[in-house]
């Protein structure tokens, strides 16, 4: 019998974050606390309205939705409406959200729930920008023991970065809020672009989804069309990375992924490598490990598990 796994999701929707949630949403196995919602693809406004169209979507109203911060714990917030459109949901015509938003601050609802669940049984699962978890750590230290894992995407290592030739986008918009993250204690996987660059949408997996009949499988390959026309223009591939579902996937059926520990340290003072992901990958510098760094992944697996899961949504 498999256990449930207690979970937070954060997040700023996002096409790919939308997969994710979904993919959790439709996984017994995982119990969704809540989604916390943060400034990142497009601004706060935006994503906390997705994340609730996309409990509509799912047929899951019942999932609280909480907004939390609207920019980053120092910079500026850069967005990235020219990868997701002008709502960042572009694609399908979903109707406005049912799913209400909770009063409750995000970085409060954090640190409440860590504190009231059972030490060692919350994942959270940080999908964008970490300014929401940092600032839940730096409020309340004390939360860190008992959080159970974080499994994040960001970051990249032999890949580089998406947004500049350095970083990835989620380290890049709060690079000091991934440096509070990864030095925390907290046990990290990390989802780079190094493994989402593998998990390509491609005509044929799409095409898939579509095929499901239901609504959620509609509007999946309705924003997988158009959130992968950005990345096909820009790597020449068939399909665009799905990166953000990697993080649930992981935590449902982790034999489809490989990696290995390394420390990972985050670039927070230049400007032409900000928010740079550091790892230690050939274990030159001696430094404790700090995260575990998913590099590779049976794609056609992790598209399986997509697939047969959406179908069970409306």
């Amino acid at each position: 019998m498999t256990t449930t796994q207690s979970l937070i999701i954060d997040t700023d929707p996002g096409q790919d974050d939308a997969v994710a949630i979904l993919l959790a949403l439709a996984s017994p196995e995982i119990n969704l606390l809540g989604i916390t919602t943060v400034a990142g693809n497009v601004p706060l406004a935006l994503t906390e309205v997705n994340a609730r169209k996309i409990c509509d979507l799912g047929g899951r109203q019942d999932v609280p939705v909480f907004a939390g911060l609207s920019r980053p714990l120092v910079r500026d917030l850069v967005t990235a409406e020219h990868v997701h459109g002008r709502t960042g949901l572009d694609g399908p015509d979903l109707p406005p959200p049912a799913t209400k938003l909770q009063d409750q601050h995000a970085v409060d609802f954090i640190i409440d729930t860590v504190r009231a669940e059972p030490e060692g049984s919350v994942t959270i699962a940080p999908i964008g920008p970490l300014s929401n978890i940092a600032m839940a750590l730096q409020r309340a230290p004390d939360i860190a023991p008992r959080v159970r894992q974080i499994v994040l995407m960001g970051g990249g290592c032999f890949e580089g970065g998406n947004i500049t030739p350095a970083a990835e986008f989620n380290i890049y918009v709060d690079p000091h809020a991934a440096a509070v993250v990864f030095a925390a204690g907290i046990p990290i996987t990390m989802m780079p672009l190094d493994v989402t660059h593998k998990a390509l949408t491609t005509a044929r997996r799409n095409e898939a989804l579509r095929a499901l009949g239901n609504r959620t499988g509609q509007a999946v390959a309705e924003m997988l069309g158009f959130f992968e026309r950005f990345d096909e223009a820009k790597y020449g591939s068939d399909g665009g990375p799905l990166h953000d579902p990697c993080t649930i996937a992981w935590m449902l059926a982790p034999e489809i992924f490989s990696g290995r520990h390394c420390n990972v340290e985050i670039e927070t003072a230049s400007e032409l490598t900000m928010g740079m992901t550091v790892i230690d990958w050939w274990q030159v510098t001696g430094r404790k490990h700090n995260a575990f760094v998913v590099g590779d992944l049976d794609a056609d697996a992790f598209f399986e598990l997509i697939t047969t899961r959406l179908a069970r949504l409306p």
